[in-house]
């Protein structure tokens, strides 16, 4: 046995012990967490995915001067890594060389290793001038990347140096694979060291590669680097669908004593292996509506405080002693942090390893408004209306289907059932209480109308969808109202319904399944889109307008809707069409999301003026949109800039229907 066998045994067997324990806490954490194993559905799909996201780096690459630099570290340390094990064996047993694969597949083993040596040390020169020279505000400054930065360079280097000076002390077969390197070597000869210095130095620069991996291999799990090992996993197990709701309470399941997360051992596991997989790259905060705005919310420093507090109660967790682990809301995650949040989702789409953010913040708030009574002053009066007048005004049941009036609108009591229907309007509270989105329904209406849709409304049979308390953390209220609207719609027949409220079209479409009420629901722009394009409708009168839509976060980055609200506005002759710099998925939250209509902002710039002031950037002359929350943020913050009258405010279906 040589020395340096038994050495790697001491020092590589003491590495890979402690390493591999760091990780079996890791697990033994993750077990600790609700919630049961994963099953594997659609395991073709979520392979795709761990194809697509994980080797090919798609969502790294979304920005492409970091994602080019991180990609070529990914992929660098993937082939460096055979090398490096060839290493660890040859140290172990002088024998076991990986040559035994065939004179020309090891040389291109080794031309692809050298390649890609000088690939990561470019992607950490790359990576290194974008965090010190030209940081982004969101990237942050973290000890954690600086290190591993140097240490990721310094490998790199030493593989270099190791290859060099193996070339000079053993002038080995395939050094001319090496070609980077035997110029490094070419270089290194003026030194005119003899054979011996040269193979000792290539010894000591070989322990300097080995022992920055073992050391690397000590460091991930304590370090924001432990996304090497969970965004793969957390990858391949996230939701295949953008559509998500949120998760159900059984209230009828008389064993369940906490409703919501007041600790992280109250969150599932898969919320710890978002918390494992964060790589702090900030993209998150970076379209964060609230971080923006100067609110206390971070989506990053959520995740990274939620690990910390984990960790904090680690051996808590490990003993089995989840009663005295601390609270999640503490010094960092303060209940201002949770508030903040409109449930955009732009962290979500934004984050390159799928963490799921939102379903963090609905679970304290689930927390906090159910088993502690704590949430804004204002939110009170929200949740009596919806316990007493199903709807978040303060308006008298009786009152919901008065916006009809006058106009030839059916009802379901006076139809009976909805077979011989085309479609059930739900009108929403916004469309039936608020005056201005009264307009936009009435319009929509008038749309129907024009295209010989047979529909009818509830009426006052219909009740609020239960959105806002839900996304609140009254999952008890939501839960009653939707029960409620689904024995109505049941009780009809109804297949189809069309909504021109992105919130009910998201909570009808997507979390009333697990109530019992399974609909096709159709968001009113994209019916509008369909009577355009089946022929039903044509813009016939031009208008000249430049005109700027604004993404609602329910309708576009809930539900991936985008290119229907465009197409009907593009079908109107003579209009000119500009998109905000924040468009699409980038698109920016008009600040009512997540129950915020009904909060005030007392932090920081109001979300809506910010958005506002980027509408008014296009030079447009009129914002289209298609919310009714947005609509009325939008032209709240008209008021704000003192725009009213010069920059008009619209819904899409507003605007088709003065055009036909």
């Amino acid at each position: 046995m040589t020395w340096q066998t038994l050495a790697f045994l001491i020092v590589g067997g003491g590495a890979f012990y402690t390493s591999g324990k760091r990780f079996h806490i890791l697990y033994q954490m993750l077990k600790a967490q609700k919630g049961k194993a994963p099953k594997f559905s659609d395991f073709g799909e979520r392979f795709k995915n761990a194809i697509v996201y994980v080797l090919g780096q798609k969502a790294v690459l979304q920005k492409p001067f970091v994602g080019i630099a991180h990609t070529a570290i990914f992929w660098g340390f993937i082939i460096i890594s055979i090398g490096t094990v060839e290493q660890f064996l040859m140290t172990l047993y002088s024998g076991a060389s990986f040559e035994f694969i065939g004179e020309k597949p090891y040389s291109a083993l080794i031309f692809s290793q050298d390649f890609f040596t000088a690939f990561v040390l470019i992607g950490v020169l790359m990576a290194a001038y974008r965090r010190f020279m030209k940081p982004p505000k969101y990237l942050g400054q973290s000890s954690d990347a600086n290190y591993v930065l140097l240490f990721t360079g310094g490998l790199m280097v030493s593989i270099f140096m190791m290859n060099a000076f193996h070339v000079l002390g053993s002038d080995p077969t395939f050094k001319d694979s090496y070609f980077i390197s035997i110029h490094i070597a070419n270089a290194l000869a003026g030194l005119n060291f003899d054979q011996d210095t040269n193979h000792n130095l290539y010894t000591a620069f070989k322990w300097v590669h080995m022992l920055i991996v073992l050391g690397f291999s000590i460091y991930i799990p304590g370090s924001k680097h432990l996304h090497i090992v969970a965004a793969g996993p957390n990858t391949f197990l996230k939701k295949l669908k953008r559509e998500k709701g949120i998760t159900s309470i059984n209230f009828e399941d008389e064993s369940t004593t906490q409703y919501g997360a007041a600790k992280v051992t109250d969150m599932s596991w898969k919320d710890s292996l978002d918390l494992y997989s964060c790589t702090e790259c900030g993209r998150c905060e970076e379209l964060c509506p609230a971080w923006n705005t100067q609110k206390p919310l971070s989506p990053k420093n959520l995740i990274v405080d939620l690990k910390k507090n984990l960790h904090r109660n680690k051996e808590l967790i490990l003993a089995g002693k989840t009663e005295e682990v601390s609270h999640v809301i503490d010094d960092h995650v303060t209940e201002d942090v949770i508030w903040a949040c409109t449930t955009c989702r732009a962290c979500e789409i934004a984050c390159p390893v799928f963490i799921e953010h939102t379903d963090k913040i609905y679970d304290i708030r689930k927390n906090l408004v159910m088993m502690e009574s704590k949430f804004p002053a204002e939110v009170q009066a929200v949740f009596k209306n919806m316990e007493t007048n199903a709807s978040p005004w303060a308006f008298s049941p009786s009152e919901r289907a008065n916006w009809a009036d006058g106009l030839d609108v059916k009802k379901m009591a006076d139809v009976g059932s909805a077979e011989n229907l085309d479609v059930l309007l739900w009108v929403g509270c916004a469309g039936s209480y608020d005056d201005r989105n009264k307009s936009v329904v009435k319009s929509f209406v008038s749309l129907l109308n024009k295209a010989g849709v047979k529909f009818a409304i509830l009426g006052t049979e219909e009740q609020c969808t239960g959105d806002s308390a839900r996304r609140i953390g009254n999952e008890y209220l939501f839960q009653t109202l939707a029960k409620a609207n689904v024995e109505t719609l049941n009780r009809y027949q109804v297949k189809r319904i069309v909504t021109a409220c992105p919130h009910c079209f998201n909570t009808l479409k997507n979390e009333y399944g697990e109530m019992g009420g399974q609909y096709e629901v159709i968001h009113h722009s994209q019916y509008i889109a369909n009577m355009i394009a089946e022929g039903k409708l044509k813009s016939t009168k031009p208008i000249n307008e430049t005109i700027t839509f604004h993404d609602s976060c329910y309708l576009g980055r809930w539900n991936n809707v985008y290119s229907e609200p465009r197409a009907a506005i593009e079908s109107i002759p003579q209009v000119k069409i500009v998109e905000m710099r924040l468009n699409h998925d980038k698109g920016m939250c008009c600040g009512a999301g997540g129950g915020r209509m009904w909060m005030e902002e007392h932090l920081g710039k109001r979300i809506n003026v910010t958005r506002t002031e980027q509408a008014l950037e296009t030079g447009a002359t009129t914002v289209a949109t298609a919310c009714p929350f947005c609509i009325t943020m939008i032209n709240d913050g008209m008021k704000e800039k003192d725009m009213v009258g010069k920059v008009k405010v619209k819904d899409i279906s507003e605007l088709i229907d003065e055009t036909t």
